[in-house]
């Protein structure tokens, strides 16, 4: 496992506050970053550790470790950091099947989980917690943005997604606002790079159009395999499918494939202008919605840590609950689930002048858009 100290990563001193003295505030990030689906949180990493950096704030503490993209890890991980580290704040975690095997447990232990990306519905209805804060989104809603946006064209879908939490939540939210037919619905596996049945189905549904949401590596070997069979089905997916991460793999294939997300690089406001610039200058490419979820889930912590002090959970939550931060989505404020309320945009894959992939804004599919959970949140 790796395990990084921001002592180390970022050269961030470990004095104590001069204006609170108080210890180092421990946060414990837990994310991908071997296997498949380490680009995602590379770009978790990499966003996260630097919005710390540029805040100066040298009372911040990260314990970073790998979670493999394996839940029985990512548990022994968050053990060994609340009960071991002591940390007092916990964040990282991409995918929902990891966060559904920790969040739970270490929100029981009064630790206060911040999620960068995965945002299962099973955690924003009847089983919302206070000590749970999703800066992200909930899982469904880049689809709900979709299903609505695919009613303008297309009245035969054909949808598919891998069987694991964020899949179903995936395909849930594209029917709850989708009105056409589908010619299929297909869950596929977690972590599969052979799709040549799935597009055989395809090709003999009668289709017109394709949705998917398939994760990293997943979508990466899908679009490569779709180009390559010929089927020139239109294919629509969020934001997740073509996100800068995985586009220089999937090349021209993603050109101006439709895609739905709450972060776009060309969002006109001067938070986001500022991230991208940083992160560019920093890593010397652009940033992915993982990495614009993760900067402002470390910008919120900055802003609520200006605040409260983190031992005082019930004034922390407070600070947190307050979103007084200036988000790269501009407008964005919690739910009573502790979920986002937030603009959700369609975009298109374009090819910039210097050749590089990336995407722009075409359209908002909603405005304002709460998850469908919320109201089951006793919060």
């Amino acid at each position: 496992m790796n395990r990084i100290l921001a002592a180390s990563l970022l050269g961030l001193s470990l004095a104590t506050s001069s204006l609170a003295h108080a210890e180092p505030v421990k946060i414990g990030v837990i994310t991908t970053l071997s296997g498949g689906g380490a680009g995602l949180g590379i770009d978790m990493r990499d966003a996260f550790t630097l919005a710390i950096k540029q805040s100066g704030n040298k009372d911040v503490e990260l314990v970073i470790e790998d979670d493999a993209q394996k839940p029985e890890l990512a548990v022994q991980i968050a053990e060994k950091m609340i009960q071991g580290d002591k940390v007092d704040l916990m964040t990282g975690i991409i995918w929902s099947n990891l966060a559904m095997a920790v969040v739970p447990n270490a929100v029981a232990q009064d630790v206060i989980y911040l999620s960068p990306n995965a945002g299962p519905s099973a955690l924003a209805g009847a089983n919302c917690n206070p000590n749970y804060f999703n800066v992200a989104y909930q899982n469904d809603n880049f689809h709900e943005a979709m299903g609505q946006y695919a009613n303008k064209d297309y009245k035969n879908a054909f949808i598919l997604a891998p069987n694991y939490p964020a899949g179903k939540d995936a395909l849930t939210g594209f029917k709850r606002y989708y009105k056409g037919a589908l010619a299929g619905e297909i869950y596929t596996q977690v972590g599969q790079t052979d799709y040549a049945a799935e597009i055989a189905q395809i090709r003999a549904s009668g289709a017109d159009t394709v949705y998917f949401f398939l994760p990293g590596g997943m979508g990466i070997a899908f679009m490569k395999q779709y180009a390559q069979s010929g089927v020139n089905i239109p294919v629509m997916g969020p934001g997740f499918s073509f996100s800068q991460d995985v586009l220089p793999a999937i090349g021209d294939a993603a050109l101006g494939v439709k895609n739905s997300a709450t972060w776009s690089k060309d969002l006109d406001n001067e938070a986001n202008k500022k991230f991208v610039e940083a992160f560019k200058a920093e890593y010397k490419r652009l940033p992915s919605i993982y990495a614009a979820q993760s900067w402002d889930t470390a910008n919120l912590i900055l802003a609520a840590l200006s605040k409260a002090d983190v031992k005082d959970k019930d004034a922390f939550r407070v600070a947190l609950k307050a979103a007084d931060f200036k988000s790269v989505r501009g407008k964005f404020t919690f739910n009573n689930n502790n979920h986002p309320i937030q603009n959700i945009y369609v975009r298109e894959v374009v090819k910039e002048d210097d050749g590089v992939l990336t995407n722009k804004i075409i359209a908002t599919a909603f405005e304002d858009h709460k998850d469908a959970y919320a109201d089951k949140c006793g919060m």
